[in-house]
């Protein structure tokens, strides 16, 4: 998992193929009405338009992004400015769809439609979806995430970023105020999940944002961002008893998108437009092949027991608690020798990742994620990679339950995908992308789906020399990933309950019960996190086409270069119309025709 931002795979058949073939070409025998290329400057014009927007609607993404001049700012959480913003949505809609296609150069084309694809995402977001109405968590995660980005990196001197803060700080409790109108009978478990993390959010204000900025010696300054700090910590207290006393006793609402809404949201967000029973065929025959493959490879570990025993026996070793943090960052440096040895992938010259502990607005959904500097970011270079730890209030046999998710060969599969050569790769190659579009645009099924195929692929090019336990472990997440992609369909279009969805990860993705609690909550919300194995199906299908007559060596050398170069693009049809076909037969080749 990694922070907002990722590229879409469904474009990418076609774009391996235009970006070598069919680049400069025009339809055969009918001459474009303008000249390709001659309204690249008017787009470019609309383009930057729409992309200021979204740096002033989301003034914290724009921090991530490396975009400073909305560091003082947070966005507007009032109705009203959910009204405007999907408003000026829909006029840019509306210019977009009056621009000549054909007078565009293909970069332009490409950038047209993921643009397109990014604003309707952002409507159903805000006009359908209506998080800012249904999620208490918005606000209170949503103000410790604009503290956050602020103290995470050092993009400028301390003394700066703390008055950015202490701007940012004093808006936070008008924030949660606004949370208190727009609220109106959320679901239940939005409700507990956002009361679950308040005291940690709480407790990031009390410690981690002081500790940020301890160098500060300017007393005046110290003093006000106190005031500020207090009233922030005041408010979400305020928050929590609101929740706990009114808010929760009439959050009688439903998650669930509903079948029209879900495929809404998958066509603008991923690009695909499936029917939901063949994307569901399709993760459920996938499931199958996963649990054969777990079967297998616990077998080559000890043939006379079951393989759930061979994996129970496995999940026990695991590090304690407070070693898990450096024995990964340790492991790193043997995974970014073994991409370089082998030529999985250039990689360019960067810092290490750092290991750090899930900031306290995450924990109740996530337990692994990347953190990288943003494409634009041009001072700081910090780049983390968190995983969750168990609360050390909980009784030991609980923390002993949550660690067992993080035993050795897990540890070895989960930095695969955080880091090399999955999400930090990813990052190292973001800055050279060939538009600010594709930088700040992008697609899930793509970011993620690269992750989880390098799970597969580094063990398939000898990562700890077939050895059974790291298999073993690579198809339990590949598991993980196969019931989320069904699970998300179910929650939201087929009734099923949250505890339903847990028993099915303990059931079917051999998950602990704490995990198994964390990715069912996180579907309620994240209704389309299959996208983990819908793009790792889609490079699979690609790769397959993309290998020449010398086979693994094109492989090797050129695929993964090639798709972190073609990175971005998410379109309807190419320029030429091929997309579309391209796309499906990548659909068609993983069941999905």
């Amino acid at each position: 998992m990694v922070r907002p931002g990722g590229w879409l795979i469904p474009a990418l058949a076609a774009l391996l193929v235009m970006t070598t073939i069919v680049q400069g070409c025009s339809r055969q025998g009918e001459p474009p009405s303008h000249a390709a290329g001659s309204g690249d400057d008017a787009f470019r014009r609309l383009a930057s338009e729409i992309l200021e927007f979204t740096y002033k609607r989301d003034p914290s993404n724009a921090t991530y992004l490396g975009i400073h001049k909305y560091d003082t700012i947070i966005r507007d959480y009032s109705a009203a400015g959910v009204k405007s913003d999907v408003e000026a949505i829909k006029s840019f809609q509306g210019r977009l769809n009056d621009v000549d296609t054909e007078a565009l150069s293909l970069d332009a084309q490409l950038d047209l439609e993921q643009t397109k694809q990014a604003l309707e995402g952002m409507r159903l977001h805000d006009e359908v979806i209506k998080p800012w109405a249904k999620d208490p968590d918005t606000y209170s995660s949503g103000i410790t995430n604009d503290a956050y980005v602020i103290i995470s990196r050092t993009f400028a001197p301390p003394e700066d970023r703390l008055k950015s803060l202490i701007a940012r700080l004093k808006l936070m409790p008008g924030a949660l105020g606004e949370a208190r109108k727009n609220l109106d009978n959320p679901p239940r478990v939005y409700t507990e999940i956002a009361i679950e993390q308040l005291d940690g959010n709480r407790g990031f204000f009390e410690t981690d944002v002081p500790d940020a900025f301890t160098g500060v010696k300017d007393a005046a300054v110290l003093a006000e961002f106190k005031r500020a700090d207090d009233a922030v910590m005041a408010a979400l207290e305020d928050y929590k008893g609101w929740l706990q006393n009114d808010l929760l006793p009439r959050s009688n609402g439903s998650f669930a998108y509903g079948e029209d809404t879900y495929r809404k949201v998958l066509a603008a967000d991923e690009m695909i437009t499936a029917p939901l029973p063949d994307l569901l065929s399709v993760a459920e025959a996938d499931l199958k092949r996963n649990q054969q493959a777990f079967d297998d490879a616990a077998r080559r570990i000890d043939p006379a027991k079951p393989p759930s025993d061979v994996f129970a026996d496995m999940q026990k070793d695991f590090p304690p608690a407070s070693q898990l943090l450096a024995v990964t960052q340790h492991d790193l440096d043997s995974l970014a020798q073994f991409v370089r040895d082998k030529g999985i992938i250039d990689v360019p010259q960067a810092p290490p990742a750092q290991v750090k502990e899930t900031p306290p607005f995450m924990r109740a959904t996530t337990s692994a994620s990347m953190d990288t500097p943003g494409p634009f970011e041009k001072v700081a270079t910090e780049a983390y990679f968190y995983m969750t730890l168990p609360d050390p209030s909980w009784p030991q046999s609980e923390q002993d339950d949550f660690m067992s998710q993080w035993y050795k060969p897990s540890i070895s599969n989960v930095s695969v995908h955080e880091v090399w050569p999955g999400h930090y790769v990813q990052f190292l190659y973001a800055k050279d992308y060939p538009s600010d579009v594709r930088k700040v645009f992008g697609a899930a099924s793509n970011f993620e789906g690269w992750a989880h195929y390098c799970e597969q692929m580094m063990l398939d090019e000898g990562l700890h020399a077939d050895d059974p336990h790291y298999r073993l472990a690579e198809v339990q997440d590949a598991l993980l990933r196969d019931v989320r992609f069904i699970v998300g369909i179910k929650l939201h279009t087929h009734g099923m309950t949250v505890e339903q969805a847990q028993d099915m990860f303990v059931k079917d993705a051999y998950q602990p019960k704490p995990v198994a609690e964390s990715e069912a909550k996180r579907g309620t919300s994240d209704a389309t996190y299959g996208y983990y194995t819908m793009g790792k199906l889609m490079i699979l299908k690609l790769r397959d086409d993309y290998r020449g007559e010398d086979g693994r060596r094109v492989l090797i050398e050129g695929f993964p270069r090639r798709v972190h170069q073609a990175r971005a693009a998410s379109i309807a049809t190419d320029p030429q119309g091929d997309a579309r076909r391209d796309r499906q037969s990548v659909l068609g080749a993983t069941g999905w025709n």
